[in-house]
């Protein structure tokens, strides 16, 4: 088998909780070498958040293994000048460096990219942070509850209707997507800089994260437009885009765009071809006019069977729809087996979810489960070039700890 597509490369993860260190775990997958630095102690806090209460009680630390797989873990103190010696003499061997240290605190401890650029002009500096690197907001800290999903406009949108509280996200909604746009800049200032010699600083925030996500309804606002609240679902417009209830309390969702071709073969999915003679549903002028009615229908209808009797039916007939799958059962799709996407995570006898992209003719590394805080501290430094007896002595100064 030939080298992974980023054998060579070298990145530095000195970054928290879950978006900037998952665009190195992307590298990380592709076969880059990513070093995992936190903070001697109290470490990532990501790394300690799983078994609070109201999350999914496990014995694994479930966010720590998919966030921050197939890295070496360092713990080095940035604050101590041992410790900042150590970090300027990987940044020089690296080829990446990655953080979402606050703003205010990278000038402190002097890990902004101007700090790295003049002696190290070929690194590619990879920023992450809530709200954008310019204006008022600038330095003020977020999660992707609140600057990924609550700032921009998704958590308004996505509510059932007016009425009801805006929805909450989970864990990481806005975070992964926000990691895969730092990668794509990564990667693309990565190919700048084979053309040109030149690093750079690649920027991504949650925020301008969440706007691209919500593009559709933000651009329509942008060119003028008077975004509608959404209505009950009792006064649907689209009857054929809606969401229904199964026989055994499971939900399906119609998303049938091709109307003059999918109406008729719905109706004779449902045992209903007596609808295609109702001059209320004649057409799709008519069948919007007449949503209301349509929609108690189908809601009658899709009552009739289980999720399991529906779906050969309607696929068979080649009808757009997707189902609200449970988390469990997301965990064992077959369909995502087969297509890869879930992949074996190490030797545990447990998967993991891959990243959301493959590259033909290009693989991927086996999967390793995500180092423990400083658990390679000794053989990250030996690789950078510390003798044993430095290594003891950084270790006896505080600078290090780990194994």
């Amino acid at each position: 088998m030939t080298e992974p597509l980023f054998a060579g490369l070298k990145v530095i993860d000195c970054a928290t909780y879950i978006a900037a260190p998952t665009a190195a775990t992307v590298l990380a997958d592709f076969g880059a070498e990513v070093i995992k630095i936190t903070a001697p102690g109290e470490g990532d806090p990501w790394h300690n958040l799983y078994n609070r209460p109201g999350l999914p009680q496990s014995e694994h630390n479930y966010p720590w293994l998919i966030d921050n797989r197939n890295k070496r873990g360092l713990s080095l103190d940035l604050k101590h000048a041992q410790g900042r010696a150590v970090l300027e003499r990987l940044v020089g061997q690296s080829d990446v460096f990655i953080t979402n240290v606050p703003l205010p605190a990278r000038e402190r401890l002097r890990i902004r990219y101007a700090d790295f650029a003049p002696t190290c002009p070929r690194l590619i500096y990879g920023s992450m942070t809530a709200y954008g690197e310019e204006g008022p907001e600038s330095g003020k800290t977020g999660f992707d509850i609140t600057a990924y999903w609550g700032r921009s406009g998704l958590m308004d949108q996505v509510r059932a209707d007016a009425s009801v509280m805006p929805a909450r996200s989970v864990a990481g909604q806005g975070d992964h997507p926000t990691a895969m746009a730092l990668y794509s800049g990564i990667v693309t200032a990565l190919w700048r800089r084979d053309r040109t010699g030149k690093g750079g600083e690649v920027r991504a925030n949650l925020l301008g994260s969440g706007m691209w996500a919500n593009a559709f309804l933000v651009q329509a606002a942008l060119c003028g437009a008077t975004i509608p609240q959404r209505p009950p679902r009792e006064q649907t417009t689209h009857a054929l885009g809606g969401t229904y209830r199964t026989m055994d309390g499971r939900y399906l969702m119609l998303a049938l765009t091709s109307e003059a071709r999918q109406w008729p073969a719905l109706a004779e999915a449902i045992g209903r071809p007596d609808l295609l003679a109702d001059p209320r549903f004649a057409d799709m002028l008519t069948r919007r006019s007449n949503a209301g009615s349509l929609l108690h229908i189908l809601d009658v209808a899709f009552a009739e069977r289980s999720l399991a009797e529906w779906r050969p039916l309607l696929d068979a007939r080649g009808l757009t729809f997707g189902i609200v799958g449970t988390v469990e059962e997301v965990a064992t799709d077959p369909q995502a087996l087969a297509a890869g996407i879930l992949r074996p995570l190490a030797d545990t006898g447990m998967m993991t979810v891959d990243s959301p992209f493959t590259i033909t003719g290009e693989h991927k590394v086996p999967v390793t489960v995500a180092p423990g805080q400083g658990e390679h501290s000794s053989a990250v430094l030996r690789d950078a070039g510390y003798s044993e007896t430095e290594i003891e002595a950084l270790r006896a100064a505080g600078a290090i700890s780990g194994t």
